[in-house]
């Protein structure tokens, strides 16, 4: 007999006695736990879930905590200020062992189920558990206020625009990080030609041209006007 489980957002076809390395779940070397998410089982007859097939469960027996290969992730950029970032991650598995598929009552075996070890995975249970019925005397209670949001910087036209380059002449604006060929040409549109006009906005302005870019929080994320000051003095 042979059973389909899903677990940590994947699935696994398994039988009695097969050894498995999944996503990290709760619970130590030696407990026992139950999948409930049983996806089909089968032997003489198959019987497909809709989704999951009510009553079923895949027992099994946590043998080992520990963590996997480590996993290598590189990133680089390929611009004129140039950058590259190296990560290692290994990703924490629990290691168990299928002693028995269920095709009913595993609802009531008392078994602790099967669940995430993360703090999502936490959150998840905490939120599929039953919630108590609140005391009267807390239910008159009145619910405390949410904190207002702050607000936003309201956008500014910036003060220093221009119609045509000054001298006929505009900089290469192309030389501050993020500026592509586009968006230069965008920035000519709006009236920016020169360093030091970009170096000037201030929050207000920078709200402003965000929205003329299409492309939030990149002028303060490259740090445009970091870059414009520093090519001014070049």
């Amino acid at each position: 007999m042979f059973a389909v489980l899903k677990t940590g957002g994947k699935q696994y076809k398994v039988a009695a006695g097969d050894v498995l390395k999944l996503e990290k779940l709760q619970g130590e070397a030696g407990d026992k736990i139950q999948f409930n998410e049983i996806l089909m089982l089968g032997g003489d007859s198959v019987t497909v879930g809709t989704p999951v097939v009510e009553g079923a469960g895949v027992q099994a027996e946590i043998l080992e905590q520990g963590k996997g290969p480590k996993l290598i992730h590189y990133v680089k950029r390929r611009r004129k200020h140039s950058s590259q970032r190296k990560k290692g991650h290994r990703q924490q598995i629990t290691v168990v062992r299928i002693t028995d598929i269920l095709a009913s009552g595993a609802d009531k075996t008392g078994v602790m189920a099967a669940l995430g070890g993360s703090v999502a995975g936490a959150a998840v249970a905490a939120a599929a558990a039953p919630k108590k019925p609140a005391k009267k005397a807390e239910a008159k209670k009145a619910a405390p206020k949410a904190e207002a949001p702050a607000a936003e910087v309201a956008a500014e036209k910036p003060g220093n625009l221009l119609t045509e380059a000054r001298g006929g002449k505009a900089d290469d604006l192309k030389k501050i990080s993020g500026v592509g060929p586009k968006l230069e040409g965008i920035l000519h549109e709006n009236g920016v030609f020169h360093f030091d006009q970009v170096a000037a906005w201030t929050k207000a302005e920078i709200a402003y041209m965000d929205d003329q870019l299409s492309f939030k929080g990149r002028i303060e994320r490259d740090e445009w006007l970091k870059q414009a000051a520093e090519l001014m003095k070049g």
